[in-house]
């Protein structure tokens, strides 16, 4: 005799049924038994993480901080340039005032040679 219990469905359900109850504790022992790994392993990760949010925070500092000197030596930049700018149209404005000067002088004393030579010719 091979089985001997009877073969009908309540003797297959009460089997399946321990079986399954058989499953769910051999699982539950094998959890508890991993307990102690799992918890240091969750650490680990929770550290992990902890360091991986501060390097983040401190990469986030470090382009700010890259970001806010570009800017101020953008504005540095805009201001020189501005300041070198004006700089360049008063220089342009006095040579350009200087040459209306001599020009208009040059034009008076061509004016006086010519006015010069027609006195002369009289």
């Amino acid at each position: 005799m091979k089985n001997p219990r009877e073969n009908d469905f309540t003797g297959r359900r009460s089997d399946a049924a321990d079986a399954k109850a058989a499953l769910l504790q051999a699982h539950r022992a094998a959890q508890e038994a991993a307990e102690p790994t799992r918890l240091a392993r969750q650490e680990e990760r929770k550290a992990v993480a902890a360091a991986r949010e501060a390097r983040q925070a401190e990469a986030t500092k470090v382009k700010l901080e890259e970001l806010e000197r570009a800017r101020s030596d953008a504005l540095a930049a805009d201001a020189t340039a501005k300041i070198e700018a004006e700089t360049r149209e008063e220089v342009e404005k006095d040579l350009n005032s200087r040459t209306a000067e001599d020009e208009a002088a040059q034009k008076a004393e061509r004016d006086r040679r010519y006015a010069n030579r027609k006195a002369k010719k009289r």
